[in-house]
């Protein structure tokens, strides 16, 4: 009986040691269950738990890539520019180069190439990419992935806020990019690129998102997400993405000293592109309203010798000849502190506000004007080529 008795103890002494030490394991791996990266809970990939959060972060980028890259295209550009030599009426350069010998310059002929980047809309063909990428181009050329190509027709540009659609013949072959949110894009979230930078195509750049909203004091009057994701010439056009794969921003400019990628990259946020698009698809251009103002931000030297009581405000350091600015009398060193019903903080305040105004309505505005502050009527019209 005691030997039975002792078996049971050692049986279940060995079974509460094995608890003690399974415990924890069990707990950890559970534990990792739960903490699989969100991000890419929903992915095909394989999710076992002993994989560590780098390599599902690694799996995270892979599927993004496999998801958008078909989507994306590579845009070549071509144009012919004239131009006249100024040694036209040199004997020496005449001699070597052919020229006419009669004084006067002489007229020669040359390809210009570029290269962009750009996203497929719908299985339509329709291609959104940058105004500056297709701007006076004679000839566009859109690469898809796997490596077909299309002559692609422009149907129409905004050059204010830089987008241009494009189009080339419906394809099985087209695969349509998915179109995100941008309004609800924080600072801190990841920042994909793909696209073409420097004629490398396909080129997958990663980065979180700097800012939103970031204003340059440009005619777009468009709110900018900064992204930190490397971006140079070629990128231009192309998707900024989230981690789900979908469109947040188009890629347009750096902010650079040197001219290459420094950090500071600007992309239209996806909601102001897609505002457009349809009106690019029917007009070929979009109709704004305008002031005929150059504004730019109060400075706290302007404080002092304008004698104004703060920085707000939008400045006005040119009115266009006969302007609706002008016509409402509006005056240099003017400063906008209310436009409609809404407080001007900077010149961007302003720039949106018309952006959105209907041609022909008028507007009131309050100015600033050193010690005086005035109420002005101005009337938009339509914003000039």
């Amino acid at each position: 009986m005691k030997r039975e008795y002792w078996k049971y103890v050692g049986v279940a002494s060995v079974f509460l040691l094995l608890g003690t030490f399974l415990t924890p394991i069990l707990f950890h791996t559970i534990s990792v269950q739960k903490d699989i990266n969100p991000l890419i809970a929903q992915g095909k990939r394989d999710m076992s738990p002993g994989k560590s959060q780098a390599v599902q972060m690694e799996d995270a980028f892979q599927e993004v890539f496999d998801k958008v890259s078909p989507s994306v295209v590579s845009i070549a550009t071509e144009r012919t520019v004239k131009f006249k030599s100024p040694m036209g009426n040199d004997p020496f350069f005449d001699h070597f180069f052919g020229g006419n010998g009669g004084g006067r310059p002489q007229e020669f002929k040359q390809k210009q190439t570029g290269l962009g980047s750009g996203i497929i809309l719908n299985e339509e063909g329709y291609i959104l990419t940058n105004e500056h990428v297709v701007r006076d181009m004679e000839k566009l050329t859109v690469k898809l992935k796997n490596k077909k190509t299309y002559e692609a027709k422009l149907i129409g540009a905004d050059k204010v806020m830089d987008i241009a659609l494009l189009k080339i013949k419906p394809g099985s072959d087209l695969v349509p990019v998915q179109i995100g949110d941008s309004s609800k894009v924080k600072v801190g979230h990841w920042a994909i690129a793909i696209g073409a930078p420097l004629g490398f195509e396909q080129s997958f750049t990663v980065g979180v998102v700097s800012a939103i909203a970031r204003g340059v004091n440009d005619a777009s009057g468009v709110g900018y997400l900064q992204t930190d994701a490397a971006i140079n010439q070629g990128n231009s056009g192309g998707p900024l993405l989230n981690i789900h794969g979908e469109v947040i921003g188009i890629n347009r400019m750096i902010i650079s000293q040197s001219g290459g990628f420094v950090g500071i990259g600007l992309a239209i946020p996806i909601n102001d592109a897609k505002r457009i698009v349809e009106e690019l698809k029917t007009n070929g251009r979009i109709k704004r309203a305008w002031l005929g103002v150059s504004l730019d931000n109060v400075t706290e030297e302007d404080v002092k010798e304008l004698k104004l009581p703060n920085t707000k405000g939008a400045l006005v350091k040119q009115v266009v000849s006969g302007s609706p600015a002008e016509s409402a009398g509006i005056e240099l060193q003017d400063v906008i502190v209310k436009i409609g019903e809404k407080d001007v903080e900077h010149p961007e305040d302003v720039v949106s506000y018309i952006m959105e105004a209907k041609i022909g309505k008028r507007v009131e505005l309050k100015v600033q004007r050193k010690n005086s502050m005035l109420k002005m009527l101005v009337t938009p019209t339509e914003r000039p080529n």
